[in-house]
Formats: C-alpha cells, structure tokens, sequence
C-alpha cells in the first residue's frame, strides 16, 4: 500500500507543471475587479514577468528601476531586445507564426503604463531575422482578482 502511494506522489509530481516564469515573486501584479483567468490554454505563448527588485523580508522596492526577469537574470527594458529576438527565433524554428503567439505580461502594479507600453513596442519590433516583417502582435495583460 506504501509504494501505491509513493508512485501515485511521484506521478502527480511529474505531471505537475511548475511554471517558475509564471509564478515570480518579485512581481506583484495589480488587482482588478474584470480580472479572470483566460478561458482556454493559449497554444503558443510565453511571459514576460515586469517589476522590481524588493527586499525579501519587507517587499519593499530596493531599485526604483523595472527589469524583466527571466528566471535568476535580470534585463533592463532597453536592454531586453536581444531577448525577445531570441523568443521570436525559437518560434520561427518551430514554424510558428509570430502574429499566432500571444505574449503575456505579467507587470508589478507599481510600474508606469508608459513601461508596459515600450515594452509591448518593443516586442512588436522583435524579428526572428531579416527577412521578417513583423514582430509579436498578440498581447495578454495579467492582474489578480480583485475580492470584496
């Protein structure tokens, strides 16, 4: 009976999908009454988490500037270009049209809109290559619930 359920915990633990990206501490995302989760799994997507270094005992803000954060590394905005192309050339070696990816933001509450903006030009202007003619065109914006 032991091992049924020793197998049956490794199982789920498997099965289990722990998206780190998805789930970043370090940002603390805004909370909105319209906010739901998205209806269907979107097939091809990726996030982008936006916000800000906190002290891990406080949660208060150490560095007034917002870096993207992709796992352990960090990335100014202005500097996050060669990222983005990097995840454009993953999807054109999938064939993957970049117009069918969705990006999803993930953006702390506290950074500006005009951020979130740049940052959505920025992925728009994201090529695989040269012979590309546009960038990502699908965006989702990520909030928490809000609860009365």
């Amino acid at each position: 009976m032991i091992d049924i359920v020793f197998q049956l915990i490794a199982f789920f633990m498997v099965i289990t999908n722990f998206e780190q990206n998805q789930a970043d501490e370090r940002v603390r995302l805004p909370k909105d009454q319209l906010a739901r989760p998205p209806e269907v799994k979107r097939d091809n997507s990726f996030t982008l988490n936006l916000g800000f270094l906190r002290d891990s005992q406080t949660g208060q803000i150490t560095d007034p500037d917002p870096y993207l954060f992709f796992g352990p590394d960090r990335v100014n905005i202005r500097d996050c270009a060669t990222r983005l192309r990097q995840e454009a050339q993953f999807y054109e070696a999938l064939d993957v049209d970049l117009a069918e990816v969705t990006v999803e933001i993930r953006s702390d509450g506290d950074v500006s809109t005009g951020l979130v903006q740049e940052l959505i030009q920025k992925c728009q202007e994201a090529r695989a290559s040269q012979q590309s003619t546009e960038g990502f065109q699908r965006f989702a914006l990520r909030a928490t619930q809000k609860t009365d």
